[in-house]
Order: C-alpha cells, then sequence, then structure tokens
C-alpha cells in the first residue's frame, strides 16, 4: 500500500493589502483640495481653472485617486467657464434689445451652481465617496 500523507497543510489565509492610514487620509485630503481649490477663482482670475489643474498634475503620480478626482473638478470648471462665458455675452448682447437683463439672473445662477457644486464635491470626496458633477462636460479625459 503507498503511503497516502494526507492533503497538504492550509496555509493561514493572508490578510489583503492595505493603504496605510496615513496615505488613505493624504489622498483624500488631495482628493478634497482638487474639488476646493477651485474656490481660488473668485480670488485669483482664472484659478477656478489652476487650481485643480495644478494640483491634479502635482499629484496624480503619488495619488491615483488624483487622477479621478482632478479630472472631474477641472472638466466642472471648464463648463462652469464656458457656460458663464456663453451666458454673459448673450445678456450683453441682448441687453440692448432689452432681454438680456433677464439673462443676468441665469448668469448669476451658473457662477451660484460652480460654488456649490465644488463644496459638495469637496466634502464627499473628503469622505472617501466618488462624486460625479451634474452637467458637467467631458473635455479632459
Amino acid at each position: 500500500m503507498p503511503d497516502n500523507p494526507g492533503p497538504p497543510p492550509i496555509s493561514p489565509p493572508q490578510p489583503p493589502p492595505s493603504v496605510p492610514p496615513g496615505n488613505e487620509s493624504q489622498a483624500r485630503t488631495w482628493n478634497m483640495l482638487c474639488h476646493l481649490s477651485a474656490l481660488a477663482g473668485y480670488v485669483i482670475p482664472f484659478g477656478n481653472i489652476l487650481g485643480p489643474l495644478l494640483i491634479w498634475q502635482i499629484k496624480k503620480n503619488e495619488f491615483p485617486s488624483v487622477e479621478e478626482h482632478g479630472k472631474a473638478a477641472l472638466n466642472f470648471q471648464l463648463t462652469v467657464l464656458i457656460a458663464l462665458f456663453v451666458g454673459g455675452m448673450a445678456a450683453f448682447l441682448l441687453s440692448f434689445v432689452c432681454i438680456g437683463f433677464l439673462l443676468i439672473p441665469v448668469v448669476i445662477g451658473i457662477a451660484l451652481c460652480g460654488l456649490i457644486f465644488a463644496i459638495i464635491a469637496g466634502i464627499k470626496a473628503n469622505n472617501g465617496e466618488a462624486y460625479r458633477y451634474p452637467w458637467s462636460l467631458t473635455l479632459v479625459t
């Protein structure tokens, strides 16, 4: 009779590789800053574009999640900039025929939405959640 050694020994389960807590916290902070850096547009001309762009380009290799959040923030801020430009030009040109003044509240509403959605996205990113901006064009892929 051949010796039957039995089933091979079972190795204990290996824990899944985890991200060190410090790195996860830093990634969440940089993700949040991608979105909230757009508020620089209220202080610096085109800061709403430059803030997310700079953070995305500087930190995208260090934290992979910054790639996703940076692109989302930049796409949304470019969408807001285009909408403000088109709305502002339409309001200005149509004001000569007394209709453009009706578009001024729309332009103000677009600017407020840019502010509010950036804050919401920053809070969601800090909580580790993905946020998809409404009505955002995908200009940067």
